[in-house]
């Protein structure tokens, strides 16, 4: 049984009646929310949050993340995240369903903003000095829009929450030199590949599988991978599956039996020789490394 919590918005403000859309301040955020946002945790919904002050780490899905001024982060629902501080931050935080920018932007999807497009690109974003004060005022104008009760304030929001997305995405494609330039054609090909692996990893792990389901060849699926990743597509299919295994190992009460049964392997032997293959260290090891 998986024993890592799975947060809703609901849970966060009791003030404002909104279940679709959440913000806050983040010292005042972090104050409210001090009994879990050091532990591993995961959301539903999307989160963005910005760092004027403060210094730490932020672990996303087993990566490691440097917190400073100027620190921006993006998550999807579903990833497992944890804040740990060593001084005190400051800065601003939202939260938003799908359906709350998707039912007001109805020709736009979260996916066209680089950070959101594809689980491979960075979750995170460094502002420039010169450019932190313009951004961290447009997140207190969202933050002091939700907690008015004005007319027209649901679609105020998501006007905001878009130009605070836009901006960020500027300033994402002029400083990652990785986010990815391929066709539309390619992109969309990808996210809907991605979003396939994500439901069928467990049971399907042959790129001729989604190859077919996308009514493509796997050399060409192949093609799309290595233009928008630099990546096969078995090597897309295979790190979702040991994310899921890391996963499992470190916020789960499974035995390592069971985990190999769960991501569709019977034979306990194998499993563990992929998961070595792929991250250097036998399952149990890093359970071990882990805590």
């Amino acid at each position: 049984m998986k024993i890592i919590p799975v947060l809703h918005i609901q849970q966060f403000e009791q003030d404002v009646p909104m279940s679709d859309f959440y913000s806050n301040d983040l010292k005042t955020h972090l104050e409210r929310n001090n009994a879990f946002f050091h532990k591993p945790h995961k959301h539903d919904f999307y989160l963005c949050v910005i760092f004027s002050k403060g210094s730490g780490i932020h672990e996303i899905d087993f990566d490691t993340y440097n917190v400073n001024p100027g620190s921006v982060f993006f998550l999807k629902p579903g990833q497992t995240h944890y804040w740990t501080f060593n001084s005190k931050p400051e800065g601003y935080i939202f939260f938003h369903t799908q359906d709350f920018y998707e039912l007001h932007f109805a020709k736009s999807k979260l996916e066209q903003f680089p950070f959101y497009y594809s689980n491979k690109n960075t979750p995170s974003l460094t502002l420039s000095s010169k450019n932190i004060e313009l951004i961290v005022a447009r997140f207190k104008d969202l933050n002091n829009e939700y907690y008015n009760n004005l007319p027209y304030k649901k679609q105020k929001l998501s006007s905001l929450t878009n130009t605070i997305y836009i901006e960020l995405a500027r300033h994402y494609t002029d400083t990652d030199t990785n986010t990815n330039k391929a066709s539309v054609t390619y992109i969309e090909t990808l996210r809907a590949l991605e979003k396939m692996v994500e439901t069928h990893y467990r049971e399907e792990k042959s790129a001729k599988f989604y190859a077919n389901r996308l009514h493509i060849t796997s050399k060409h699926l192949n093609r799309i991978t290595n233009a928008t990743l630099d990546k096969t597509t078995t090597d897309l299919i295979m790190e979702r599956v040991i994310l899921e295994s890391k996963r499992l190992i470190v916020h789960s009460n499974n035995s390592l039996f069971q985990i190999s049964e769960i991501l569709g392997y019977s034979d306990y032997a194998y499993f563990s020789k992929v998961f070595k293959l792929k991250t250097g260290f036998t399952p149990l090891e890093f359970k071990k490394s882990y805590q």
